[in-house]
């Protein structure tokens, strides 16, 4: 996705949900209860993570049943906050939406934004999501209290800051506007790193870098690439702080709806596009990385070392106390067990 399509506000996407096409979402809302068109939106583009696992679970499903499923990329129903709330409203039988958006209605959520929490090994990380109890049993929980099943979280991509010049250190990040998603902890985060966090939706990013409003922003390579951020925002550093996680949930109503077999269906669907994902995602940040070296000529790649990684660290346990203020005692058993399994996961490795 270049350029053009990212040139784009709020208003304008928000006047892409109009009247005919919420019409048409409220209108197929009396055949749902025979589950035969089951609607999905994503955060993403066409061919981007979310949209691989979207039409790997339309897949599944469509080959070993009579259902369909109807996916709606980013915009076409407005951004995150908008599918969340249709979805929450039953409109949307499925939504994905990363914890960076759902952290303001779970704040437990934006543990994934502590910095240095997660590991930047891809084989660690990927390990770690199949194994840990916290997301695989604790995290249903938290969701099911706001009207949400739960079926899948999983990681995206290993972050990276881009900026209008290079950076190596805490202090190159003095007085830069880095775009961040509208979630406390993540403006904490940059924050405690030096700079200024400034709250903006997607749709607007592209735009501000070109003008100067924002400096810089954070996203998995393969958002670089494929939004053309590189060609406003063209210094690259990997910071290793952190992952982009995501997750797939279902409107619970609906789901415990469904009948047993049909629960089992949309379980096994997810497992599949889980799956599936994670294969997709193996070698995806070199394959963007060689694809925006190769279009560009000013773009420049910092990878810290540990010295310079170490500078940023030692600003993390900031977040960390900010997170336990946020989310009291439940987020702090939730921290501990998510320690817990990272430690389980590195001893095993």
């Amino acid at each position: 996705m270049k350029a053009s399509k990212l040139v784009s506000t709020r208003s304008v996407t928000t006047k892409l949900i109009t009247t005919a096409s919420v019409g048409a979402l409220l209108l197929g809302l009396s055949a749902t209860a025979q589950a035969d068109n089951w609607r999905y939106a994503h955060e993403e583009y066409e061919g981007d993570v979310q949209d691989v696992f979207a039409y790997a679970f339309k897949e599944y499903i469509e080959e070993n049943s009579d259902h369909s499923v109807q996916v709606y990329r980013f915009g076409e129903l407005g951004e995150s906050d908008d599918i969340m709330e249709q979805t929450q409203n039953g409109i949307l039988q499925f939504v994905n939406q990363s914890p960076g958006f759902t952290g303001a209605l779970i704040p437990e959520a934006q543990i994934f934004f502590i910095p240095y929490l997660l590991p930047t090994d891809e084989e660690t990380v990927l390990t770690f999501f199949d194994e840990s109890k916290a997301i695989n049993e604790m995290f249903p929980e938290l969701y099911a209290e706001q009207g949400l099943e739960l079926l899948k979280m999983y990681p995206e991509g290993e972050m990276v800051v881009t900026t209008d010049e290079p950076i190596s250190s805490p202090e190159d990040m003095d007085n830069k506007k880095i775009r961040t998603m509208t979630n406390p902890l993540l403006s904490e985060t940059y924050d405690a790193f030096g700079a200024t966090p400034t709250p903006l939706p997607w749709g607007e990013v592209y735009g501000g870098l070109q003008t100067g409003i924002i400096d810089g922003q954070e996203n998995p390579i393969f958002w670089i690439e494929s939004g053309g951020l590189y060609e406003v925002s063209p210094h690259l550093t990997f910071t290793g702080h952190g992952w982009f996680t995501t997750a797939m949930m279902a409107n619970q109503d609906f789901y415990e709806g469904l009948s047993d077999e049909d629960k089992e269906l949309v379980q096994e669907a997810s497992n599949a596009a889980y799956d599936h994902t994670i294969e997709h995602i193996k070698g995806l940040a070199d394959e963007a990385l060689a694809k925006i070296q190769e279009a560009s000529d000013e773009v420049t790649v910092t990878r810290l070392n540990e010295e310079q990684i170490q500078a940023f660290r030692e600003r993390a346990p900031q977040v960390e106390e900010a997170f336990l203020e946020m989310t009291g005692d439940r987020g702090e058993e939730l921290l501990q067990q998510f320690k817990a399994d990272l430690e389980a996961v590195n001893s095993d490795s």
